[in-house]
């Protein structure tokens, strides 16, 4: 399979990550302001409330990350690379991608550990007992979905630096960029 026919398919699922993630944000948002607006008017409010954003905002946070890696929007400082040409620029990004995908295998690698202990212990919520684990699998879940996308940059930045050509992934970093 060619790398440019792998760079709409991720980019697809890990939008589609990013998009389910947003939902949930709108979610907690809808929540939160009935909960304000409640505790103000002085209807009932939501029991165990605080509860649900305990479940539901790692899974918001971690639904960004793959869309992420794969776009490139994380941090960086393109001077050097810019300045040195093609090449060089490709070097430093391949070096950077490697880091990345090193620092995403120890952080999957401790989310792992972290919700096995969670469904070990049985550890639940404060108020109203909600099991953590299961949360926190589809939360373990997402940051995997991290790991093969980072290897598909660094994959195609390493390509790059060995044909000159420019990353298959390259066109999304800036896809909305308004010129």
């Amino acid at each position: 399979m060619q790398g440019g026919a792998v760079a709409p398919r991720l980019d697809r699922i890990t939008q589609t990550v990013a998009i389910i993630g947003f939902c949930g944000l709108v979610v907690m948002a809808l929540l939160i302001f009935y909960d304000g607006t409640a505790r103000t008017v002085g209807l009932p409010r939501i029991s165990g409330f605080s509860d649900y954003g305990e479940v539901i905002f790692p899974l918001v946070i971690a639904s960004c990350f793959p869309a992420g890696l794969l776009r490139q929007t994380n941090v960086t400082v393109r001077v050097i690379g810019a300045i040195a040409g093609p090449r060089a620029n490709a070097a430093f990004e391949l070096f950077a991608a490697l880091v990345t995908l090193a620092f995403f295998g120890v952080l999957v690698w401790q989310f792992v550990e972290l919700t096995a202990k969670y469904g070990a212990a049985g550890r639940t919520t404060r108020t109203i007992d909600i099991a953590l684990a299961p949360w926190w699998w589809g939360t373990t879940a997402i940051m995997a979905l991290c790991l093969p996308v980072q290897v598909y940059v660094t994959w195609s930045w390493g390509r790059s630096l060995i044909t000159g050509r420019a990353p298959a992934h390259e066109h999304l970093r800036h896809e909305g960029e308004v010129a």
